[in-house]
């Protein structure tokens, strides 16, 4: 039956309450008065219906002439890479190694040179627990090479490790293998720095200390090393401990990333910081003091350990306060000058102590701790001293051969340089801290003086000479580090003692010279570690046109 208008429905409803009935007659709704009535609706909807059905077919049609419009996708099937002949596969193997290649020929009875060898990254332990939820920075981006070290926000010129890397970042991973293949190292060295890794943790104290006269006894080996006969006190313990944790942080290793040494650097640093005094001193002379704060400094930019900030920054504030300054206002940047052995004392700066406060300021500012202008007075007191020692200085001129020297003291109220002038290697790694490039006439005349002076022949030797000199000698690079290089790096590896016993990876300490050597074999291992971490510890600083140590330098003198 046709479908009712539904306004037709309710019509009829409402007759059909009202009590009238359909029937045939006059006034009765018949068949065909229905459908007339539904005519109406049946148009409606087939109006509709075709609509409906109208769009539709436009959309069809639509679609089917985009599809006929748009071109055909082709398949294309690219051939296969010709294959390379012999001498372009040669010529491509160069090109990617070429960047690891020593300068210098290395003789075959000599340590292979590192790009030869595969040496494996720092090695990490799974076992160990470690704090992974903040990232591990290797120092601040600011200290590039570039740029000089100076008061707060100006960081300097060392160890621009590129990228966030910064100051740190040669020291572990990839970076680590360019830089022993680029400055070279070798598996020797390499091989060398680790038995001294080794011997140090194994002549660890329980309580964390390296101890003078008393790490013979933490080795379970025999026969036994001999303890140390000066400076056996606690002063003592502090220096050696900061000087071993240096030799850790050196290679790589921290307290947090899980290593096989982060449990020794942990005990160590825990050490330090339970016999840091309340005013923030570690030590009572300005070596020791220097030398831990250094480490805490060093360990803090390398794992991001906020445990460590306040230690470090404490240790720091007490370099600052012992800094000499030849007036009473200490906010000038051009009053400061260097340290005595405890207190400020103008009348006498020395520069072997100095060399250590300026490297603790410079790790503190690699941190981004507040060192003030402790680097500002520093400068002051590194020209006073070089000008006073070389009184003909504005006649060297030439970098290839010219000399020059620098005093063990330096008497800041007459301005007078006095005691031994042997100590050009502190002078010219503090030229470098401070801010002296390749080129510069202070740094290659001091540099000159080293080789043609205190070049190593055979050891034992000066070892305090030599650390301070490899450092300072690397930074100023070019074929002076060479040279350099080549003797000292063999000489280290092949001293080294290599026996089945608790003497095993350390260098002995007789006859090396320096006053205080008889702290004994702590101090020589420490040395002689550091002088051989020397290629990844800090990126050589830049030149001023930004070349770095392998940019051309000047030559040693005939």
């Amino acid at each position: 039956m046709p479908r009712q208008n539904p306004d037709d429905q309710l019509d009829e409803d409402q007759m059909l309450e009202d009590g009238e009935e359909a029937v045939d007659g006059e006034g009765a709704m018949t068949d065909e008065d229905r459908a007339r009535k539904a005519v109406p609706a049946w148009i409606i909807s087939g109006v509709v219906h075709a609509l409906v059905l109208f769009i539709f077919s436009l959309i069809m049609y639509a679609n089917e002439t985009a599809n006929e419009e748009a071109p055909p996708v082709a398949s294309v099937t690219i051939p296969p890479p010709p294959e390379k002949k012999d001498d372009e596969k040669k010529l491509e193997r160069d090109i990617k190694t070429s960047d690891l290649e020593l300068d210098v020929d290395t003789p075959a009875d000599k340590p292979s040179p590192i790009n030869e060898l595969d040496v494996p990254d720092t090695e990490f332990s799974s076992e160990d627990d470690v704090e992974t939820e903040n990232p591990t920075p290797k120092g601040r981006e600011e200290a590039v090479a570039n740029s000089e070290m100076g008061g707060t926000g100006a960081f300097m010129a060392i160890g621009a490790g590129g990228g966030a890397s910064g100051m740190f970042g040669s020291r572990t991973g990839g970076g680590k293998k360019r830089a022993l293949g680029k400055f070279g190292g070798s598996k020797g060295s390499e091989s060398a720095v680790d038995a001294a890794l080794r011997w140090f943790k194994k002549h660890q104290s329980p309580d964390g200390r390296w101890d003078i006269d008393g790490y013979p006894a933490n080795c379970t080996e025999n026969p036994k090393c001999e303890p140390g006969t000066e400076y056996t006190d606690q002063n003592g313990d502090v220096a050696a401990t900061g000087y071993a944790l240096l030799c850790f942080l050196g290679a790589g290793y921290d307290h947090r990333m899980p290593s096989k040494y982060k449990a020794t650097v942990k005990k160590g640093l825990d050490w330090l910081c339970s016999v840091q005094m309340g005013d923030g001193a570690l030590g009572a002379r300005n070596y020791e003091n220097a030398i831990a704060t250094m480490a805490l400094c060093e360990a803090y930019a390398m794992s991001n350990d906020a445990a460590l900030k306040d230690p470090a920054q404490k240790g720091i504030n007490v370099v600052l306060s012992r800094q000499t300054h030849i007036g009473a206002n200490k906010d000038d940047p051009y009053d400061g000058r260097g340290w005595d052995y405890v207190a400020p004392n103008p009348a006498r700066n020395d520069s072997s102590v100095t060399g250590w406060n300026v490297m603790a300021l410079k790790s503190a500012a690699a941190a981004g701790l507040d060192i003030k202008n402790g680097m500002e007075g520093a400068k002051k007191w590194l020209e006073m001293v070089w000008k006073g020692n070389n009184p003909n200085w504005k006649n060297l001129s030439d970098p290839y051969k010219d000399e020059s020297v620098f005093s063990y003291a330096y008497n800041a109220t007459a301005d007078k340089v006095e005691g031994h002038q042997n100590m050009a290697p502190v002078g010219a790694l503090c030229s470098v801290f401070l801010g002296h490039h390749q080129g510069d006439i202070m740094l290659e005349t001091l540099c000159n003086w080293i080789s043609n002076h205190q070049t190593p022949a055979a050891y034992p030797t000066n070892t305090y000479y030599m650390y301070y000199n490899t450092l300072a000698i690397f930074q100023a690079g070019g074929p002076r580090w060479e040279k350099w290089n080549k003797v000292a790096r063999d000489m280290l590896v092949n001293s080294q003692r290599k026996t089945q016993d608790c003497f095993d990876g350390s260098w002995d300490f007789e006859g090396t010279q320096f006053p205080g050597y008889k702290a004994g074999r702590l101090l020589s291992t420490a040395y002689c570690c550091l002088s051989l971490e020397v290629y990844y510890r800090y990126l050589p600083v830049a030149a001023k046109a930004g070349g770095g140590a392998a940019a051309p330098a000047p030559a040693p003198a005939k």
